[in-house]
């Protein structure tokens, strides 16, 4: 790709062009070819849920994803849209950052007499719980995301459909109508958009209350 660039760059731009413009991605575009992988080498292998499902994307998709992507997250840091305190999958974040702002909290609590509470949620297949429906009404309401660019974001998401390949053997085509495709550029922005309500949530009532959460 890199040594035909000169040649490719002008075509993938109007690939690119052509679908934010239109607010579609192509239907070609939304197929997923999923590959089991063992999760760790010691997991029993007869269980299904040691294994997680890694979708194989058109390089096209992920291509218009990374300048959806740009656009998206460029807006969203302007306008300072995601909670303060939100670390995972975003620049200049980490599980660094989210430690520091939770000891700290902790060390104020303790230093100011109050009680300190940690309340930890771990969902078990996250990112396979968004439901396309109420993710799109978080983005519209929530992150005021509306006109051809939630038109392209509902057309990213609807009619999506998978295909499992396991030891040679190709399944049939499912369609998925919940969950954001592991390996998608958007995948992580979409989930914590997603979960920002939550988050929010959590944080006004640790900064209004006598507790820490």
């Amino acid at each position: 790709m890199k040594k035909a660039a000169a040649d490719l760059a002008p075509v993938l731009s109007l690939l690119c062009n052509a679908s934010l413009k239109s607010s579609r991605l192509q239907e070609s575009q939304k197929h997923a070819i999923v590959l089991p992988r063992l999760k760790k080498p010691t997991l029993d292998e007869a269980d299904l849920n040691s294994y997680r499902p890694i979708s194989n994307l058109s390089f096209v998709s992920k291509l218009v994803e990374q300048v959806v992507a740009k656009r998206y997250v460029e807006y969203v840091e302007l306008n300072r849209l995601f909670p303060a305190r939100q670390s995972a999958y975003r620049h200049h974040h980490s599980t660094e950052t989210a430690v520091v702002n939770l000891v700290n909290d902790v060390i104020r609590a303790v230093d100011d007499g109050k009680v300190t509470a940690l309340v930890l949620l771990d969902l078990s297949s996250a990112f396979d719980t968004v439901d396309h429906d109420s993710l799109l009404t978080v983005l519209h309401d929530r992150f005021a995301v509306d006109g051809s660019a939630l038109n392209w974001f509902k057309s990213y998401l609807s009619g999506r459909t998978q295909t499992f390949i396991v030891d040679g053997v190709r399944s049939q085509t499912a369609m998925m109508d919940c969950s954001v495709p592991q390996g998608s550029v958007l995948r992580p922005l979409e989930f914590i958009s997603y979960t920002e309500e939550v988050a929010e949530v959590f944080s006004r009532h640790a900064s209004n209350s006598n507790y820490v959460c």
